[in-house]
């Protein structure tokens, strides 16, 4: 079972280095992909720098800023070329901690799809404001409640999927938003009837550099929905 972390990155080149360090000393046989969208700080040179001392590290240069979720569906597509029998998604900026992998991991040996959970009993959210942990629960009750989902964190970006999923699910025609594809991915895999479980995590706002999310990406996130929720694809 080959396991591959796709990890898109745009102006992480502090938080690289010691995160990737972290994976790999977690982890015993887990590769990373890192997705850089042309940083301007030079992440995407800094990590062919660790991956000359890391062979479980590949770069992947994309030429422009294009988004986690085009990044994502761009790092899927590599990984099924590849073989990959397990594929994870992983922020860079500390929020998804390097500790949870073996958990996750294991639970996906007896699921389809792992969700590393912030509103499962166990899992919490660290350093967030109270209009911030309000906007994130009513964006999951919106998602839960629009498409009949019965997951607890249904927005989480701390996933892993099992190949037959990703080859099922038609990722590559999920929205380009950034939050509903989150989404969307556990929907269309609830709708095919794989198995979905949920970890607890404690998410952490991110260790260095300021949030990359534009207040009104919330609004164009929940109208994807509610697009999808009707039958648009577009």
């Amino acid at each position: 079972m080959r396991t591959v972390i796709c990890m898109p990155t745009y102006n992480e080149r502090e938080n690289l280095p010691s995160l990737l360090e972290e994976i790999f000393a977690t982890t015993s046989d887990v590769d990373v992909m890192v997705l850089d969208d042309n940083s301007p700080d030079g992440t995407g040179s800094s990590a062919d720098v660790l991956a000359k001392k890391h062979s479980r590290l590949q770069v992947v240069h994309r030429k422009e800023k294009a988004g986690i979720a085009a990044a994502y569906i761009d790092g899927f597509t590599r990984a099924l070329e590849q073989g990959y029998d397990r594929v994870f998604q992983m922020d860079a900026d500390y929020s998804h901690q390097p500790r949870y992998l073996p958990q996750l991991i294991e639970a996906l040996d007896r699921a389809d799809v792992v969700v590393g959970s912030r509103y499962v009993e166990g899992g919490k959210v660290e350093q967030w404001s109270a209009s911030r942990r309000l906007l994130s629960r009513a964006g999951n009750v919106y998602a839960n409640t629009l498409l009949g989902l019965p997951y607890r964190d249904a927005t989480a970006g701390f996933c892993g999927y099992r190949r037959h999923v990703l080859e099922a699910i038609e990722f590559g025609a999920s929205s380009k938003d950034n939050h509903a594809f989150q989404v969307e991915l556990k929907f269309r895999a609830h709708e095919k009837g794989f198995t979905i479980v949920e970890v607890p995590i404690v998410f952490w706002d991110r260790v260095v550099g300021a949030s990359k999310l534009p207040p009104r990406a919330a609004l164009g996130s929940a109208m994807r929905l509610l697009k999808l929720r009707i039958g648009g694809d577009d």
